[in-house]
């Protein structure tokens, strides 16, 4: 399997599907608690369409290593930057899921956009995830401390109640559940470090409003509008109002992994953007 050696040592696990004669190439950043087979979906159609995808395991996610230390959005940015320039890629486009928003969001801050040509952010937590007086329609810190407690009383419960649940809109009414994606969920989150999937929300408190003001490239944003994890109003509705260069796509009656349940839809605008 396709390894990187991070300046800490860390084994850092990443995918590279390189159809022969790759037109683009884009890399993908995952959610919480997930690792890139969360993508596979996308990577299989992009990649049947001619372009080279590459996705990683977080560190402490997945087929990564679970480091002790460094579960952070900064250390997170700069371990895709050692995998960007390990791999020499250019003119890339960035996709990020959820956290995996937050993660390229503060790639671009602390290392720019000279190998990066357009950005993706799909129900991503930025630019302000977390309450505050003056972002009131955010989640409440107390809802962000139940994840950090759930997952350390009785991760496992957690971890099935949250697919079945608001992850993927199963709760509501009419809607067309699928037992394989919350098993699927369950069997790739669980994988993770408790201690990395943990650190994660942590990011969501993070402010990454100055990392999208200062984005001068084409970004595309997509949510759907019925995302209980990210509330619309904090996530693609806040972020193209500070994209100097923003497009906006949302999807009616969404849920937050809307990758999965609308994968068409999500897949034909990918495409369409990145051969835009």
């Amino acid at each position: 399997m396709p390894y990187i050696t991070l300046r800490d040592g860390a084994q850092f696990y990443y995918k590279d599907w390189n159809p022969q004669g790759s037109t683009a190439t884009v890399v993908f950043s995952h959610g919480w608690p997930l690792s890139s087979d969360a993508w596979e979906k996308q990577m299989f159609f992009l990649a049947d369409h001619g372009i080279r995808v590459v996705a990683h395991d977080r560190r402490g996610h997945g087929r990564s290593e679970q480091t002790w230390e460094r579960n952070d959005v900064d250390n997170w940015a700069d371990d895709l930057s050692e995998l960007i320039e390990k791999l020499d890629l250019k003119d890339i486009v960035l996709v990020g899921h959820s956290t995996g928003g937050c993660e390229i969001a503060r790639y671009t801050g602390r290392h720019g956009t000279s190998r990066v040509a357009k950005m993706v952010f799909i129900a991503s937590a930025v630019p302000r995830f977390a309450q505050a007086p003056d972002n009131p329609d955010g989640v409440p810190v107390p809802t962000i401390d139940f994840f950090r407690s759930s997952m350390l009383q009785d991760r496992a419960k957690f971890f099935i109640e949250v697919p079945t649940g608001p992850f993927f809109g199963f709760n509501r009414p009419g809607a067309k559940v699928s037992q394989g994606l919350i098993d699927s969920w369950f069997a790739v989150g669980i994988q993770g470090s408790l201690k990395a999937v943990y650190e994660t929300t942590r990011s969501w408190e993070n402010d990454y409003t100055e990392e999208l003001k200062a984005l001068d490239i084409p970004a595309l944003v997509i949510q759907g509008d019925d995302d209980q994890i990210v509330p619309v109003k904090v996530g693609a509705y806040a972020a193209i109002k500070l994209l100097k260069k923003g497009t906006l796509k949302i999807y009616p009656g969404g849920a937050h992994a809307i990758m999965d349940t609308e994968p068409e839809g999500i897949n034909q605008d990918l495409l369409s953007f990145i051969q835009s």
